[in-house]
């Protein structure tokens, strides 16, 4: 029985299972909708990250945009900052900005033709004439005045020489009295050199004018700030700059009297360590060159500017060029006649017959003095710059100088030899320490103490 149903039971239900799965249909493919879904969960996901993002950014930013809208407002009061805060603020991008601009305006810029033709209105203000060209007035956008020193354009290779030496010298200095180079144009159309303005012209106009325009005592200033400019070219640039052509024509004036070297088209480059510069030809303005230059292969120094600075100490002084035209005043020179007069000890009549104050005198005659120890004839017994201007501020006793000019009664290579200290008193030049071959450290009160001693003995 077990057999015969259990048979029954699955005969039958394997055929209802076999009509089942025969009459139905195959399962449907869901791989579209799996990935469509997918694809927009990614798209949710990727818009709830922007929106949080945004969020995040307004969350932070809205403590900034309600302090400026505060401060627009002029309802928030600033506390000043806590120590070792740094605080930033918008004005500081512009300070710096003009910092950069200011620096780099401390250089020679390049100008163009065009530009120069603009600057000065087509060159209508002539200032003067020289040797190498011409000098015109002009101004910058700003306002600024400027002379423009416009160069002969020639086959002559001095003018090229000119302009580099300027570029090359004072263009890397500044200082209070020297002029200063704005900038340069050079091309196939011109060269020219763009200067600091000097309303009040060249020392030269004042100094040998009829009818004095210039207080002596403004002239003495004058005097120190032509050894102050000297002084930083020959012992504070990196490379010592030797000027070659120290003369009142090349010393311009500012609004305010103010000294300025100028005209730096024979200046040199020198290291600091060279003993002597060797170079061709003659240089400088006869009258004011030191007589190295009349001899064949001597070595020349930084001292020929010192020469010229004295003879342009002794037309301070005289407030006249040294040398007249005249053929009948020949003898007339004025830096023997100083020499003179000291000899005698009667510089201070001199200085009255110059027309100098006795409230001046005193001044006058340590001027006098420091020029006869800035025309030595050996290179060696001139003083250095730094020296000149000591000497000329005072403070410091002035030794007895030689007597210069020897080289005017026989010029030869032993003439330009240092004269040994047993004829002056004192040791040979030596740079640095208190006293020198030139000065000694001296005060009112020293100098009271010394005349003690001296009549006491």
């Amino acid at each position: 029985m077990v057999g015969k149903y259990g048979s029954l039971v699955d005969s039958e239900g394997m055929d209802k299972y076999d009509d089942t799965y025969s009459n139905s249909s195959p399962p449907p493919d869901n791989t579209g909708e799996i990935i469509a879904i997918h694809v927009v969960s990614l798209v949710g996901l990727v818009i709830f990250l922007v929106i949080s993002c945004y969020w995040v950014k307004k969350i932070r930013e809205s403590p900034v945009i309600d302090v400026h809208a505060r401060l627009n407002n002029g309802a928030l009061v600033i506390m000043p900052p806590a120590v070792n805060v740094v605080q930033v603020l918008e004005a500081d991008a512009e300070t710096m900005e003009r910092f950069l601009l200011d620096m780099a305006k401390e250089k020679p810029i390049r100008f163009s033709a065009q530009q120069l033709y603009s600057f000065t209105h087509n060159y209508t203000t002539r200032l003067g004439s020289g040797g190498f060209g011409v000098v015109y007035k002009g101004e910058f956008p700003n306002g600024v005045n400027i002379a423009v020193k416009v160069l002969n354009r020639s086959t002559n290779k001095r003018v090229e020489e000119q302009f580099m030496a300027e570029v090359g010298t004072i263009g890397r200095t500044y200082h209070i009295n020297l002029v200063r180079l704005y900038g340069f144009c050079f091309d196939h159309v011109m060269s020219a050199l763009i200067y600091e303005y000097m309303p009040n012209g060249s020392l030269d106009r004042f100094l040998f004018s009829k009818t004095p325009e210039i207080e002596w005592e403004k002239l003495f200033e004058i005097a120190i700030g032509i050894a102050k400019g000297i002084a930083y070219l020959h012992e504070e640039c990196q490379q010592r700059i030797i000027h070659y052509d120290i003369k009142p024509g090349n010393v311009l004036l500012d609004e305010n009297f103010s000294p300025k070297v100028a005209d730096f088209g024979l200046a040199k480059l020198c290291n600091r360590d060279n003993t002597h510069v060797t170079f061709t030809g003659y240089r400088g303005t006869p009258g004011y060159a030191a007589p190295e230059f009349l001899l064949q292969n001597y070595p020349i120094t930084h001292k020929c500017d010192v020469y010229s600075f004295g003879m342009l100490l002794f037309e301070i002084v005289g407030r006249r060029k040294n040398a007249n035209g005249n053929p009948s005043d020949s003898l007339d020179w004025f830096p023997r006649h100083v020499w003179e007069e000291y000899e005698k000890g009667e510089l201070e009549i001199m200085t009255a017959a110059c027309g100098i104050e006795e409230k001046e005198r005193e001044k006058a005659e340590r001027v006098s003095m420091v020029a006869l120890w800035c025309v030595q004839d050996s290179p060696e017994g001139r003083p250095q710059m730094s020296s000149v201007v000591k000497m000329l501020e005072g403070g410091v006793e002035i030794m007895p100088p030689p007597k210069p000019f020897r080289y005017l009664d026989s010029l030869g290579p032993t003439v330009l030899k240092p004269i040994s200290g047993s004829d002056t008193g004192s040791s040979f030049p030596t740079t640095g320490g208190s006293n020198s071959y030139w000065y000694k450290d001296s005060t009112p009160i020293m100098k009271k103490y010394e005349i003690q001693m001296a009549s006491s003995s």
